[in-house]
């Protein structure tokens, strides 16, 4: 079995102390490639510190997270899009809109999603959207900036089955599932079945969302595999073909000709 974490954050503090053991228990349990979403301006060094020193393994996405969003974002989403003149990264992320924690500076949130929408279609990336409590709006951005010229992915999907059928619609977007399918109150797990299945990833969010049995502790990319189990037991498929088809739908978003050469030649 041939696994990608398409979403962690193996470059974090979290992971200092132990990160070379993590990686090699997640190979172990077939997880080959990790992506990386950026957080903010503070993370950017870690981030391509760790991607070039696992540059066979880990990819880098370039962006600004919406709960980084303050008084000075727009400094902050010019240090970012500099970023992208300078190297390669495999999508625009993580970006959205985060209504839950806090609405201050919701306007702000919003400005700055619909400014990386726009690097979306200049760099021909696709887009890594976190959302929490913020589906309409997203929605409106995105077709605000142009539904048909972006493409891209839901990341840690868990929403209702109103707006994954919305999802259905954007013919060009994915949904990235996690150890959130493992939990009791996962009500999507009853209509994620109509979500086509060429179009569904699999991530960790690791250090966060810990699949069931390991939640109350830091999460990794070892553990996708829980993730993968128990899409396939929602599906009824094998855990193989969940595998398998989550891999391919990955390197296509993401576009990047060694993952596909990587994946082919398992």
């Amino acid at each position: 079995m041939y696994l990608i974490d398409s979403h962690t954050h193996l470059f974090l503090e979290e992971f200092d102390s132990d990160r070379e053991l993590v990686l090699r228990r997640a190979k172990q349990a077939g997880v080959e490639i990790f992506c990386f979403p950026n957080i903010d301006v503070e993370s950017i060094e870690r981030l391509h510190r760790v991607s070039d020193q696992y540059a066979d393994c880990c990819y880098p996405m370039m962006g600004l997270h919406p709960t980084s969003v303050n008084a000075h974002y727009q400094s902050d989403l010019e240090v970012i899009k500099a970023e992208l003149y300078k190297r390669k990264y495999i999508a625009i992320g993580e970006i959205g809109l985060d209504l839950y924690w806090d609405k201050t500076f919701i306007n702000e949130q919003i400005d700055a999603f619909e400014e990386q929408l726009r690097w979306s279609v200049e760099w021909n990336l696709p887009v890594a959207i976190h959302t929490r409590e913020a589906f309409p709006q997203v929605f409106k951005s995105l077709y605000k900036i142009g539904i048909d010229r972006l493409r891209g992915v839901f990341h840690s999907f868990g929403g209702t089955k109103e707006e994954l059928e919305e999802i259905v619609k954007c013919k060009n977007f994915m949904i990235g599932i996690n150890g959130v399918i493992t939990y009791k109150n996962a009500n999507f797990r009853d209509y994620l079945p109509l979500f086509p299945l060429d179009r569904i990833i699999l991530e960790t969010d690791s250090p966060y969302l810990p699949p069931v049995p390991y939640r109350g502790k830091r999460n990794e990319s070892a553990y996708l595999v829980n993730v993968a189990a128990k899409v396939a037991e929602v599906y009824n498929l094998p855990v193989e073909t969940i595998a398998e088809t989550a891999t391919h739908n990955v390197c296509k978003l993401f576009n990047i000709d060694n993952l596909f050469t990587t994946y082919n030649s398992k």
